[in-house]
């Protein structure tokens, strides 16, 4: 009877979205993540962290990969808290190893794998045959 009433207490919601290859695109990626999180109702204690791991990794997928990239998040939320996972899956890297983006301060860049490992409960990366997913997931305290 317990297990079936945690079944019933689950929710889950998922989301996906294009990501244009437009340095604009993040800003509204992260405002449409905003308002999803609203409609989920998911746990405040994780909301900020989530919207940045979002605009580092879109970020990332915009500025390093080939086209097209897309955004999915995913929450599950029971009786005792939640899980959001974010994913940016991307056609993987744009440029050869050790090839740089032109006009890119260094100084300016290259801490967002580690802003996303600092705020992460777990992450990682897959490859497949249609490019890269970058994948985070925040879970409530």
């Amino acid at each position: 009877m317990v297990a079936q009433l945690n079944t019933l207490l689950r929710v889950a919601c998922e989301h996906v979205c294009p990501v244009p290859p437009v340095a604009g695109a993040v800003c509204a990626v992260r405002r449409r993540a905003a308002a999803l999180l609203a409609d989920w109702s998911v746990s405040p204690e994780i909301v900020e962290d989530s919207l940045l791991v979002v605009s580092e990794l879109v970020t990332n997928a915009i500025l390093h990969a080939r086209p097209p990239a897309e955004l999915r998040l995913s929450w599950v939320s029971d009786d005792r808290g939640g899980t959001l996972r974010v994913e940016v899956t991307d056609g993987g890297p744009a440029y050869a190893a050790g090839q740089t983006l032109a006009g890119v301060d260094p100084d300016e860049h290259g801490r967002g794998e580690a802003i996303v490992h600092a705020l992460a409960t777990r992450h990682g990366l897959r490859v497949h045959s249609g490019g890269i997913t970058r994948w985070a997931e925040l879970v409530t305290p």
